[in-house]
């Protein structure tokens, strides 16, 4: 007879995992909502949710984004990018072997999104050099951060994770470079599979700006007053353009203020601001239209555009950026960033219409038309990355590098030889960077991603609440039982790694990797158990599988990051990802009863 409490704590566990699959919330208020449930049902007493916050795990991963800050802040990853893109012209095999070997080295011990980020405008710009489709670079850009990720303690927050839920149990947390052992075969086989096919299985994919046509691509950008008399006045924007297919009014601006709503129906009155775009013919049909002045034209010293050529390029929204999950109008895109948004490109798709009541989402990939100025300004944004040419810092850090390598190697170091645990030297690393001015500590907090710190509180409550009620012994023990009914007792711990692998990597497919890790740590450590067995090597393949996220764009961040840029279908994940996938598991089973035996 099952106890209400844990029915109760496996409806809960349904539903949490429902509600990160289908994303109708964002997964950080799914798990901190799951944690305010299992307090108000008494599932998870205070005691036990205050020893969550306690874990050291969260921490971890909050400092290693600071120092990752810093590391970018000063320049390392622009360095070795700046090298990636003098390239000489070579065949498609050895250049992306020159991009993801850097990619994976880097990413084995800073956060990986930053990056990629980064070589993105790079691996771009060799595309466009090297006359190789840029949809052929960019998954496995991505992938080969996952690679490096998966090599070191640090290299991604599933790690520390993982290594933090076995150490809370008594378990040896893992070692700094542990996990080589088994992530530097799978980084070696999945960059031989991406060299010998990708070339065949990655898809020809064209990027957003490859919607218009080459006339479209010549666009300039013009400002107009309505004179107070105008014959226009009181027509709608759809009336007055009627019969001037080389232009668009793009932004009626009133008193100050960007008028909102679908442009083709406002009326318009005098002393309305125009914002209009326009191609090479429809530069003489807007200065041929009664009762409206140029800007550029009328030599009163008002901010203008001027007539002059726009520029249109691709940008992305950043995953710290403070517009996410707003829309254009809320944000004022056009007063704020002196650019017009012309399209939106989100999960495979192009949206030309109605992209004002769209909320924006992170790594959207944007199409904006601006001037030279406008696109050099949003350089320095943090907001919105441009695509074509690298960020600019807004300050010069590069003579602050050595001290950020002395403090990553001194964490690196001294963790790898025991001197002190990992969490202690990330925390005053930390505070090292802050006084010696390598990152600000605005700057540092800005770089946490908060929601992940928030996934990872909710589901090790969850965690807590599941051995607290003995959800998670039951849970083993009835997979041990069917496991016993077709596998001989000696094959059977073989075959259990099997299982918690496969069912790991499913769930951090459809899931938040950093859930699917904790809740697969627990359950592997009840199986060790019910056996009789080492953990450790359950753990290791938890760890392992969490990281190996390659058949869909939403499994892992940096390849939500990369589908919008490259112009990708969500089939072109499962078609390269899955036999990536795949091969992971091949060699994590393999290697992993050879180095830590059940």
């Amino acid at each position: 007879m099952l106890d209400w409490q844990i029915i109760l704590i496996f409806v809960l566990l349904i539903a949490t995992l429902a509600s990160f699959a289908m994303e109708k919330i964002p997964p950080d208020l799914t798990a901190m909502s799951l944690f305010a449930i299992l307090l108000v049902t008494g599932l998870l007493p205070i005691n036990d949710a205050l020893r969550v916050f306690s874990n050291p795990a969260p921490i971890t991963v909050a400092a290693m984004f600071i120092i990752s800050a810093a590391l970018e802040r000063c320049g390392a990853i622009d360095m070795l990018a700046g090298k990636l893109n003098k390239l000489p012209m070579m065949a498609y095999a050895p250049l992306l072997l020159c991009v993801m070997l850097p990619v994976a080295t880097i990413s084995a011990f800073i956060n990986n999104t930053p990056v990629v980020v980064v070589f993105l405008p790079i691996v771009l710009s060799l595309a466009r050099r090297m006359d190789i489709h840029a949809s052929k670079l960019l998954i496995p850009l991505s992938y080969a951060s996952i690679f490096g990720g998966s090599c070191t303690l640090i290299g991604t927050s599933t790690n520390i994770l993982v290594s933090s839920v076995g150490s809370d149990r008594g378990l040896e947390s893992f070692h700094m470079f542990e996990l080589a052992w088994v992530g530097i075969p799978i980084l070696v086989a999945g960059m031989l599979y991406l060299v010998l096919f990708g070339s065949k299985l990655l898809p020809v994919r064209e990027t957003l700006s490859s919607i218009l046509s080459e006339d479209e691509r010549r666009e300039y950008l013009l400002e107009a007053f309505v004179h107070d008399n105008s014959a226009l006045i009181n027509k709608t924007v759809k009336e007055a353009l009627s019969s001037r297919s080389g232009l668009r009014i793009l932004e009626v601006i009133r008193d100050g203020v960007a008028l909102r709503g679908e442009i083709a129906s406002v009326q318009l009155l005098g002393g309305d601001r125009l914002v209009m775009a326009a191609r090479p013919k429809g530069v003489a049909q807007a200065r041929a239209l009664h009762g409206i002045d140029l800007s550029s034209e009328l030599g009163e010293g008002v901010e203008a555009i001027s007539s002059s050529e726009g520029i249109i390029v691709e940008a992305v929204i950043g995953p710290q950026s403070s517009i996410i999950g707003k829309t254009l109008p809320e944000i004022n895109f056009r007063q704020r960033f002196r650019m017009v948004v012309l399209a939106i490109h989100r999960r495979g798709r192009n949206l030309r219409s109605q992209i004002d009541s769209i909320e924006l989402e992170f790594g959207d990939t944007l199409l904006l038309l601006g001037t030279e100025n406008a696109v050099t300004n949003l350089q320095s944004s943090n907001d919105i990355i441009t695509l074509d040419r690298p960020p600019v810092p807004a300050q010069d850090r590069r003579g602050r590098l050595p001290l950020v390598i002395a403090a990553i190697a001194a964490v690196v170091g001294g963790s790898a030889l025991g001197l002190y645990r990992i969490e202690a030297a990330a925390i005053v690393a930390c505070v090292f960077l802050f006084l010696t001015g390598c990152v600000s500590p605005k700057e540092g907090y800005k770089a946490i991603q908060w929601n992940i710190l928030f996934i990872i509180f909710g589901m090790l409550g969850m965690g807590a609440a599941m051995e607290l009620t003995g959800a998670s012994r039951l849970m083993a023990t009835q997979i041990d039982f069917i496991v016993s009914n077709f596998v001989a007792d000696p094959l059977k711990p073989l075959v259990l790694l099997a299982l918690v692998y496969l069912l790991t990597s499913f769930l951090t497919e459809i899931l938040s990797n950093n859930a699917a890790a904790v809740l697969m740590a627990i359950l592997a450590i009840g199986l060790a158990e019910t056996l009789g067995i080492d953990p450790k090597p359950f753990l290791v393949a938890v760890a392992m599988a969490a990281s190996a996220s390659f058949a869909t764009p939403i499994g892992y961040q940096t390849n939500t990051y990369v589908y919008g840029i490259g112009g990708y279908r969500f089939g072109d994940f499962l078609k390269v990802g899955i036999p990536l996938n795949l091969l992971s598991f091949v060699v994590s089973i393999t290697v992993i009863p050879l180095i830590w035996g059940f």
